[in-house]
């Protein structure tokens, strides 16, 4: 299997879609690459590190990464595993009909500002309906291109985003954060954990956790493991088997908290999300 395999699941004047996943063999930062055209990307399975000059983002299930044509940037994996990203193109006239002005640079074509947007638990449910719906071939084109227009609408809305607002230190630790409850995803992890992990008081870590990523750390891991679900539940007959290996306590307490999240039970989206 080569390091990087790409499948495009959708190619329109309007959007282009593909599956992009990665072993994540290399830790280090790797060579610089480019992208040919600006895109969303949307992080669904694993993690990794994007490195733009001094600016890291951390891309993980919670984020929408912007990658921008001409633009080059490094990756690295710190944590073992690879990734997994949905990435989404739009023809430069949709896009700027779509994107605030104030999240776009002024010239030619249009890039993004900033490289990552935190998204709220809708936007993980239209990329799992659009992946899901694209790699079981039940989504027409015409469909499958308004819920990629609707995803990215949803996604760079003011009301949906969060845009970290702190400093470049407080960032890097709520990266290092991020990192550790990557290495253990299904880990039920405590303040005290975390804080042995990446040095710093509890009470300190929570605070700036809160700052940078605008919700309480026990919450944004709830959505990763929750985001998993969303991927994997396709794969999973067995929904209380699912909930043990996600780190939940039962199966009633995993449905009762997607239910609370996504407004649906696991059994209802996979019914929508497969058809079945």
């Amino acid at each position: 299997m080569p390091e990087l395999a790409v499948q495009f699941l959708l190619k329109t004047p309007t959007v282009t879609v593909r599956d992009v996943s990665c072993r994540g063999n290399c830790q280090h930062q790797s060579a610089e690459e480019c992208a040919d055209a600006t895109e969303l990307v949307f992080p669904y399975r694993g993690i990794y590190a994007r490195h733009l000059g001094r600016d890291q983002a951390i891309a993980e299930a919670n984020q929408v990464l912007f990658f921008n044509a001409g633009e080059g940037y490094r990756v690295s994996h710190p944590v073992p595993g690879g990734d997994a990203c949905l990435s989404l193109a739009i023809g430069e006239p949709l896009l700027r009909e779509l994107a605030p002005k104030d999240l776009l640079r002024e010239g030619a074509g249009p890039a993004f500002l900033r490289q990552r947007l935190r998204i709220d638990p809708r936007v993980q449910v239209l990329v799992a309906l659009l992946r899901h719906g694209l790699h079981q071939g039940i989504a027409e084109p015409l469909e499958a291109e308004s819920l990629a227009l609707t995803l990215v609408q949803r996604a760079l809305g003011p009301r949906t985003t969060h845009a970290a607002g702190a400093s470049i230190g407080r960032q890097r630790l709520a990266d290092r954060v991020k990192l550790v409850l990557a290495s253990d995803p299904a880990r039920r992890w405590t303040l005290a954990d975390i804080a042995a992990e990446v040095g710093g008081s509890p009470v300190y870590l929570t605070q700036v956790f809160q700052q940078v990523e605008g919700l309480p750390l026990y919450r944004y891991q709830l959505r990763l493991r929750l985001a998993r679900a969303l991927n994997l539940l396709a794969q999973y007959d067995d929904l209380t088997q699912l909930s043990l290996d996600l780190g939940f306590s039962s199966h009633s307490h995993f449905s009762a908290a997607f239910r609370e999240t996504y407004g649906r039970s696991p059994s209802e989206f996979r019914r929508s999300a497969l058809h079945s």
